[in-house]
């Protein structure tokens, strides 16, 4: 019995699910105005737009400081859009035809052409500290 009592601390430790962190940075910024608003996605069901992204992780930085840790992930894959909301009114402001205003990026700084890349060009492995930079893209 005391060597099973030994031995709980040893076996909790093994059973603890590991965790993972992320640190992004944010390049290509044509101003320091605003926020840089992203949803960290773990599957496809609402990508890329936040608003529809019931199950995805939401987190706001400073454009003047594009840099950002996310800490506590479970291992696993993952996909980022963001927007650089350079007025401040939590959106993705957009012309006339549909065509952003402001600037956009995704994981991997996946293609875009015709629209967001898909889920699969974003996606990416998180595992121990794991590290993206992803360029933001203007269109007007």
């Amino acid at each position: 019995m005391l060597i099973t009592a030994a031995c709980l601390p040893l076996l909790a430790a093994e059973a603890a699910p590991q965790q993972a962190s992320l640190h992004l940075t944010f390049e290509g910024l044509r101003s320091q105005k605003g926020s840089i608003r992203l949803c960290l996605w773990r599957d496809s069901a609402g990508y890329p737009d936040c608003a529809h992204g019931a199950g995805a992780t939401k987190e706001s930085v400073s454009a003047a400081n594009p840099v950002i840790d996310i800490t506590g992930l479970p291992p696993g894959d993952y996909a980022i859009s963001a927007i650089h909301d350079e007025n401040d009114n939590k959106k993705l402001d957009k012309s006339f035809i549909g065509m952003p205003t402001e600037g956009v990026a995704f994981s991997n700084n996946a293609k875009i052409s015709f629209g967001p890349p898909k889920f699969d060009k974003a996606r990416f492995h998180v595992e121990g500290d794991t590290t993206q930079t992803l360029r933001m893209r203007y269109f007007l």
